[in-house]
Protein backbone atom coordinates (compact mmCIF):
# COMPACT_ATOMS: atom_id res chain seq x y z
CA UNK A 1 0.00 0.00 0.00
CA UNK A 2 1.34 3.80 -0.65
CA UNK A 3 1.80 6.04 1.48
CA UNK A 4 -0.56 7.93 -0.05
CA UNK A 5 -3.41 4.84 0.40
CA UNK A 6 -2.25 4.72 4.12
CA UNK A 7 -2.90 7.81 5.32
CA UNK A 8 -6.59 7.67 3.45
CA UNK A 9 -6.73 4.85 4.99
CA UNK A 10 -7.26 6.20 8.72
CA UNK A 11 -8.80 9.12 7.51
CA UNK A 12 -11.49 8.27 9.85
CA UNK A 13 -9.52 7.66 12.79
CA UNK A 14 -7.99 11.20 12.12
CA UNK A 15 -11.53 12.47 11.82
CA UNK A 16 -11.90 11.61 15.90
CA UNK A 17 -8.50 12.47 16.62
CA UNK A 18 -9.46 16.43 15.08
CA UNK A 19 -12.34 16.39 17.30
CA UNK A 20 -10.57 15.54 20.59
CA UNK A 21 -7.96 18.39 19.75
CA UNK A 22 -10.61 20.51 19.23
CA UNK A 23 -12.87 19.66 22.68
CA UNK A 24 -9.01 20.55 23.75
CA UNK A 25 -8.56 16.40 24.62
CA UNK A 26 -5.90 14.02 24.10
CA UNK A 27 -6.98 10.35 23.15
CA UNK A 28 -4.96 7.55 24.68
CA UNK A 29 -3.38 4.50 22.76
CA UNK A 30 -1.85 1.74 24.17
CA UNK A 31 0.10 -1.66 23.15
CA UNK A 32 -0.31 -5.05 24.33
CA UNK A 33 1.43 -8.03 22.39
CA UNK A 34 0.48 -11.12 24.03
CA UNK A 35 2.89 -15.09 24.95
CA UNK A 36 6.19 -13.91 24.47
CA UNK A 37 8.69 -16.49 25.98
CA UNK A 38 12.05 -15.62 24.30
CA UNK A 39 14.13 -14.02 21.73
CA UNK A 40 12.72 -14.76 18.33
CA UNK A 41 12.82 -12.56 14.76
CA UNK A 42 9.28 -11.79 14.88
CA UNK A 43 9.66 -10.18 18.69
CA UNK A 44 12.72 -8.47 17.16
CA UNK A 45 10.08 -7.10 14.26
CA UNK A 46 8.06 -5.89 16.42
CA UNK A 47 10.41 -4.17 19.01
CA UNK A 48 11.89 -2.54 16.17
CA UNK A 49 8.59 -1.32 14.96
CA UNK A 50 7.61 0.13 17.86
CA UNK A 51 10.71 1.62 19.04
CA UNK A 52 10.77 3.65 15.34
CA UNK A 53 7.72 5.39 16.11
CA UNK A 54 8.17 5.69 20.01
CA UNK A 55 5.17 3.52 20.68
CA UNK A 56 5.66 2.29 24.23
CA UNK A 57 5.58 -1.60 24.44
CA UNK A 58 3.29 -4.04 27.25
CA UNK A 59 4.78 -7.19 26.89
CA UNK A 60 2.47 -10.11 28.30
CA UNK A 61 4.73 -12.94 28.98
CA UNK A 62 4.56 -16.79 29.96
CA UNK A 63 6.57 -16.95 33.10
CA UNK A 64 7.09 -20.53 33.38
CA UNK A 65 8.90 -21.62 30.26
CA UNK A 66 10.56 -17.64 29.82
CA UNK A 67 14.12 -16.90 31.11
CA UNK A 68 17.32 -15.26 31.18
CA UNK A 69 17.22 -14.66 27.43
CA UNK A 70 14.79 -12.38 27.39
CA UNK A 71 15.12 -10.57 29.73
CA UNK A 72 18.81 -9.99 28.27
CA UNK A 73 17.15 -9.01 25.11
CA UNK A 74 14.66 -6.81 26.41
CA UNK A 75 17.03 -4.76 28.53
CA UNK A 76 18.22 -3.37 25.21
CA UNK A 77 14.58 -1.90 24.78
CA UNK A 78 13.44 0.79 27.70
CA UNK A 79 10.10 1.06 26.22
CA UNK A 80 8.81 -2.31 27.36
CA UNK A 81 7.33 -3.48 30.68
CA UNK A 82 6.63 -7.02 31.20
CA UNK A 83 3.30 -8.48 32.50
CA UNK A 84 2.45 -12.15 33.94
CA UNK A 85 0.54 -14.07 31.49
CA UNK A 86 -0.93 -16.56 33.70
CA UNK A 87 1.89 -19.53 34.29
CA UNK A 88 2.29 -21.74 31.47
CA UNK A 89 -0.43 -20.47 28.89
CA UNK A 90 -2.02 -24.75 29.70
CA UNK A 91 -5.79 -25.33 28.85
CA UNK A 92 -7.51 -27.23 32.50
CA UNK A 93 -11.14 -26.44 31.04
CA UNK A 94 -13.50 -28.56 30.60
CA UNK A 95 -13.97 -30.59 27.40
CA UNK A 96 -16.13 -28.33 24.61
CA UNK A 97 -15.65 -25.57 27.65
CA UNK A 98 -13.79 -21.72 26.13
CA UNK A 99 -10.22 -22.21 27.05
CA UNK A 100 -8.77 -21.24 30.60
CA UNK A 101 -5.78 -21.09 31.86
CA UNK A 102 -7.33 -19.39 35.38
CA UNK A 103 -11.23 -20.63 35.59
CA UNK A 104 -12.92 -22.88 38.30
CA UNK A 105 -11.87 -25.92 37.39
CA UNK A 106 -8.76 -26.14 39.43
CA UNK A 107 -8.68 -25.88 43.63
CA UNK A 108 -8.26 -21.98 43.66
CA UNK A 109 -4.68 -22.05 46.02
CA UNK A 110 -3.36 -23.96 43.01
CA UNK A 111 -4.14 -21.70 40.64
CA UNK A 112 -2.78 -18.68 43.01
CA UNK A 113 0.46 -20.79 43.85
CA UNK A 114 1.13 -20.35 40.11
CA UNK A 115 0.39 -16.73 39.48
CA UNK A 116 2.57 -16.59 43.14
CA UNK A 117 5.59 -18.21 41.36
CA UNK A 118 4.95 -16.13 38.22
CA UNK A 119 4.93 -12.94 39.64
CA UNK A 120 7.95 -13.88 41.36
CA UNK A 121 10.11 -15.31 38.64
CA UNK A 122 9.18 -12.18 36.21
CA UNK A 123 9.84 -9.58 38.72
CA UNK A 124 13.30 -10.74 39.68
CA UNK A 125 14.37 -11.88 36.07
CA UNK A 126 12.93 -7.98 34.50
CA UNK A 127 13.25 -5.69 37.65
CA UNK A 128 12.38 -1.79 36.78
CA UNK A 129 10.41 -2.94 33.89
CA UNK A 130 7.97 -5.75 35.82
CA UNK A 131 4.86 -4.43 36.19
CA UNK A 132 2.05 -6.28 38.66
CA UNK A 133 -0.41 -6.70 36.44
CA UNK A 134 -2.28 -10.23 35.26
CA UNK A 135 -3.01 -10.50 31.82
CA UNK A 136 -4.96 -14.06 32.16
CA UNK A 137 -4.16 -16.67 29.05
CA UNK A 138 -7.32 -16.11 26.77
CA UNK A 139 -8.69 -13.32 28.41
CA UNK A 140 -10.23 -15.50 31.00
CA UNK A 141 -10.05 -15.48 34.53
CA UNK A 142 -11.98 -16.91 37.16
CA UNK A 143 -14.15 -13.76 39.23
CA UNK A 144 -13.21 -15.83 42.39
CA UNK A 145 -9.99 -16.20 41.77
CA UNK A 146 -9.56 -12.39 40.67
CA UNK A 147 -10.57 -11.31 44.15
CA UNK A 148 -7.51 -12.52 45.54
CA UNK A 149 -5.03 -11.34 42.95
CA UNK A 150 -4.34 -7.89 45.44
CA UNK A 151 -3.21 -10.74 47.62
CA UNK A 152 -0.37 -11.71 45.65
CA UNK A 153 0.85 -8.24 44.48
CA UNK A 154 -0.99 -7.41 41.81
CA UNK A 155 -2.81 -4.03 41.01
CA UNK A 156 -4.09 -4.10 37.53
CA UNK A 157 -5.97 -7.06 35.36
CA UNK A 158 -5.91 -6.74 31.77
CA UNK A 159 -8.61 -8.87 29.39
CA UNK A 160 -10.61 -7.72 26.19
CA UNK A 161 -13.41 -5.67 26.16
CA UNK A 162 -15.21 -2.92 28.27
CA UNK A 163 -13.86 -2.65 31.44
CA UNK A 164 -15.77 -3.40 34.55
CA UNK A 165 -15.70 -2.92 38.31
CA UNK A 166 -13.80 -5.89 40.51
CA UNK A 167 -11.55 -6.24 42.87
CA UNK A 168 -8.46 -5.11 40.52
CA UNK A 169 -8.81 -1.95 38.38
CA UNK A 170 -8.83 -3.29 34.73
CA UNK A 171 -6.99 -2.40 31.72
CA UNK A 172 -8.27 -3.49 29.04
CA UNK A 173 -7.51 -4.03 25.32
CA UNK A 174 -10.54 -3.15 22.91
CA UNK A 175 -8.77 -3.91 19.44
CA UNK A 176 -7.53 -7.59 18.45
CA UNK A 177 -6.01 -7.58 14.72
CA UNK A 178 -5.81 -10.71 14.42
CA UNK A 179 -8.57 -13.23 12.93
CA UNK A 180 -8.71 -16.05 15.03
CA UNK A 181 -12.08 -17.63 13.55
CA UNK A 182 -11.24 -17.15 10.21
CA UNK A 183 -7.64 -16.26 8.34
CA UNK A 184 -5.37 -16.28 11.55
CA UNK A 185 -3.74 -13.69 9.84
CA UNK A 186 -5.40 -9.45 10.02
CA UNK A 187 -8.73 -8.76 10.20
CA UNK A 188 -10.33 -6.46 7.74
CA UNK A 189 -8.54 -3.24 7.84
CA UNK A 190 -12.04 -1.35 7.55
CA UNK A 191 -13.28 -3.58 10.58
CA UNK A 192 -10.33 -2.77 12.73
CA UNK A 193 -10.98 0.87 11.71
CA UNK A 194 -14.35 1.44 12.44
CA UNK A 195 -13.40 -0.91 16.17
CA UNK A 196 -10.70 2.15 16.81
CA UNK A 197 -13.23 4.82 15.95
CA UNK A 198 -16.19 3.70 18.00
CA UNK A 199 -13.63 2.47 20.83
CA UNK A 200 -11.92 6.37 20.46
CA UNK A 201 -15.68 7.82 20.80
CA UNK A 202 -16.09 5.81 23.56
CA UNK A 203 -13.22 7.55 25.29
CA UNK A 204 -14.38 11.31 23.84
CA UNK A 205 -17.47 10.96 25.93
CA UNK A 206 -16.49 8.80 28.72
CA UNK A 207 -12.62 8.64 28.97
CA UNK A 208 -10.70 5.91 29.09
CA UNK A 209 -8.17 4.75 26.18
CA UNK A 210 -7.91 2.65 23.25
CA UNK A 211 -5.93 -0.71 24.28
CA UNK A 212 -4.19 -2.71 21.21
CA UNK A 213 -3.74 -6.35 21.28
CA UNK A 214 -1.33 -7.99 19.05
CA UNK A 215 0.37 -11.25 19.02
CA UNK A 216 3.66 -10.98 17.25
CA UNK A 217 4.47 -14.89 16.83
CA UNK A 218 1.12 -15.00 14.65
CA UNK A 219 1.45 -11.68 12.68
CA UNK A 220 1.43 -12.08 8.97
CA UNK A 221 2.43 -9.46 6.63
CA UNK A 222 -1.27 -7.80 6.50
CA UNK A 223 -0.93 -7.43 10.07
CA UNK A 224 2.66 -5.82 9.99
CA UNK A 225 1.23 -3.36 7.49
CA UNK A 226 -1.64 -2.16 9.56
CA UNK A 227 0.79 -1.78 12.62
CA UNK A 228 3.32 0.01 10.75
CA UNK A 229 0.26 2.32 8.74
CA UNK A 230 -1.86 3.01 12.23
CA UNK A 231 1.86 3.88 14.37
CA UNK A 232 2.79 6.33 11.54
CA UNK A 233 -0.52 7.88 10.63
CA UNK A 234 -1.45 8.38 14.72
CA UNK A 235 2.01 8.85 16.31
CA UNK A 236 2.06 12.68 14.98
CA UNK A 237 -0.72 13.85 15.37
CA UNK A 238 -1.37 16.44 18.34
CA UNK A 239 -4.18 15.14 19.81
CA UNK A 240 -2.69 11.19 20.02
CA UNK A 241 -1.03 9.93 22.33
CA UNK A 242 0.71 6.35 22.74
CA UNK A 243 0.92 5.69 26.70
CA UNK A 244 2.58 3.17 28.49
CA UNK A 245 0.41 0.78 30.38
CA UNK A 246 3.09 1.56 33.43
CA UNK A 247 1.39 5.24 33.20
CA UNK A 248 -2.06 3.74 32.73
CA UNK A 249 -1.35 1.97 36.38
CA UNK A 250 -0.04 4.57 37.72
CA UNK A 251 -3.29 6.97 36.57
CA UNK A 252 -5.62 4.59 38.00
CA UNK A 253 -3.80 4.84 41.06
CA UNK A 254 -3.90 7.96 41.58
CA UNK A 255 -7.17 8.58 39.62
CA UNK A 256 -6.04 10.58 37.42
Amino acid sequence: MSEAQSTSDLDDIIAVLDRFQAAGRVARFWLRDDDAIEPTPALDRLLSLTENHGVPLALAVIPEPTGEALAGRLARSPRVHVTVHGWRHANHAAERAKRAELGADRPADVVLDELSAGFAKLSTLHRERFLPVLVPPWNRVDMMLAARLPDLGFRALSVYGPEKPGALPMINTHVDVMDWHGTRGCRDRGDLRREIVARLTTCLETGGSVGLLTHHLVHDAAVWGFLGDLFAGTEPHPACRWVSLSELVEGVRTGS
